[in-house]
């Protein structure tokens, strides 16, 4: 049986915020599987995203993904290539493994990382690559009704409780895409 929801690969950055957040089992709601590699959660050094992080390991929710040959050698040359533009924000071994994943199996990358946003935007090797922030996924959840309220009062709420601050220009226009779909939804 084939599932209509994707697979995701999230970053330590995504999963230590996300981990603060009330509503974070949307995630799951989303994506049939969110893999965590192992190099990002060897960075993670957090109570309360490890127990999380556990929690839905234990569940089947999040599942760890060993690193592969060729995901590792995509994910180097993705930090060399991150390191030879000098616009870009050099990108680290655990967000490039979920960039490689991105290009190599189709996930959903799952980042707040600058360095890996902008190269997926510039590589060429990452074309194609989805790259969704908090932003993206708390927009999508919205979408789908899997939140149902406010658009703004959602993502003031991930704000409060994660410490995480949206770009407001970035914000205010998801924010107004979203009041306008759910005027016509109505």
């Amino acid at each position: 049986m084939l599932h209509s929801k994707p697979f995701a690969a999230a970053d330590t950055c995504f999963l230590i915020d996300w981990a603060y957040w009330r509503y974070r089992d949307i995630l799951f709601d989303l994506f049939q599987t969110v893999f965590v590699p192992e190099a990002v959660l060897r960075e993670i050094k957090s109570e309360k995203t490890l127990e999380w992080v556990a929690i839905n390991l234990a569940s089947g929710r999040l599942a760890l993904f060993t690193e592969t040959p060729d995901v590792i050698e995509l994910a180097i040359r993705i930090v060399e290539r991150s390191r030879t533009i000098s616009s870009l924000r050099g990108v680290d071994i655990p967000e490039a493994i979920c960039l490689a994943l991105g290009k190599l199996r189709g996930y959903i990358v799952l980042t707040e990382n600058r360095g890996a946003l902008m190269a997926a935007d510039v590589l060429e090797e990452l074309s194609g690559v989805v790259v969704w922030r908090s932003l993206e996924v708390i927009r999508e959840a919205i979408r789908r009704r899997i939140i149902i309220c406010d658009p703004e009062q959602v993502f003031k709420l991930y704000e409060e409780e994660t410490r995480h601050r949206f770009p407001r220009s970035e914000l205010e226009a998801v924010i107004r895409e979203l009041r306008e779909e759910v005027g016509e939804m109505a």
